[in-house]
């Protein structure tokens, strides 16, 4: 027993990320689709931050939304990616104790910042399908602005609380974390504590963050389908669905890797590395793309950015 109180988190240094469960001479292969993926979600956020910041047709509360949305994408996977790629050439695959908690804190910061922009960028499409004539009074810059603040409040107090709450664990026998980053279940699997008040905790702050996102987007479409089910013009119908359609894109891969993660029983590890991938890489590479394929305004810009460009290198 004194071997067992004594081994607590404040005596561990470093952890290993186990990673993915597969022959030393894939690690090349995945090496490679990590850094594809990587490069896709540098270029593709940069690229539509550029875009939005340079563009003055793109000034409107949709896409100031849009560009927090790609800034969080690109952070949140840049806090997992790298680390991840490093490990596959690694013999150790080690992280520090202060770069787990590092990664850790980062990581639930900007992903439930994540959830609570997608909400308002729901309540922004619900005004400007439902009541457009008020959507310049409504959406003011004051209150969009309050709203990515709020998201990224959300993110600060859910990320001190989820790592606060983990890292107050005690840690004994193995370090090896059974993942390819540093995550609440993993970190609870080689955790000596007892951990009934801890889910408990976690299980309540996933409800009080995923609960009033999903019920904010619900209800939002809700009303969107309504008011655009009652439009005469075929046209009209279709231009109302086209505003939306990204964003339920975007919303379905990101919740559905969440909840298929999360409803995962514990005892298949690999499915939940499989679910994280989605969220973590997949998502923030697909969501420019998604935006920018279905949406007019921001082809036009990009072919207009590309134009200019272009026109410069040839001069």
């Amino acid at each position: 027993m004194s071997d067992r109180g004594t081994n607590n988190h404040s005596e561990v240094t470093d952890f290993i990320l186990v990673g993915f469960r597969v022959r030393s001479e894939l690690h090349i292969l995945l090496f490679l689709i990590f850094l594809l993926v990587y490069a896709m979600i540098l270029l593709g956020n940069v690229g539509m931050m550029t875009i939005i910041m340079t563009d003055p047709r793109l000034n409107t509360p949709m896409y100031f939304f849009l560009g927090n949305l790609s800034f969080i994408d690109l952070f949140y996977s840049s806090v997992i990616a790298p680390k991840a790629m490093i490990n596959f050439w690694s013999e150790s695959k080690s992280i520090s104790f202060a770069g787990c908690v590092t990664q850790f804190c980062l990581f639930a910061l900007f992903i439930v910042a994540d959830g609570f922009l997608l909400a308002a960028m729901a309540y922004d499409r619900f005004i400007a399908i439902c009541n457009p004539l008020l959507y310049s009074v409504q959406m003011s810059a004051r209150l969009c602005t309050q709203l990515v603040a709020g998201s990224y409040l959300c993110g600060c107090i859910s990320s001190v609380l989820q790592t606060s709450m983990t890292f107050t664990l005690s840690f004994c026998g193995s370090r090896a974390i059974d993942h390819f980053y540093c995550d609440t279940r993993p970190l609870q699997r080689i955790s000596c504590s007892d951990l009934f008040i801890s889910r408990i905790i976690s299980f309540s702050l996933c409800s009080i963050i995923i609960l009033p996102t999903i019920i904010v987007i619900i209800i939002s479409y809700l009303y969107i389908v309504s008011t655009v089910l009652k439009i005469r013009s075929s046209e009209g119908r279709k231009k109302a669905f086209s505003t939306c359609s990204s964003h339920l894109g975007v919303v379905s891969v990101l919740y559905g890797a969440v909840f298929f993660m999360y409803l995962t029983p514990d005892r298949f590890p690999e499915l939940s590395k499989v679910a994280s991938l989605c969220y973590t890489l997949v998502t923030p590479m697909l969501n420019p793309l998604i935006y920018s394929l279905r949406n007019k305004d921001v082809k036009e810009a990009l072919r207009v950015w590309g134009k200019k460009y272009f026109c410069l290198i040839l001069s």
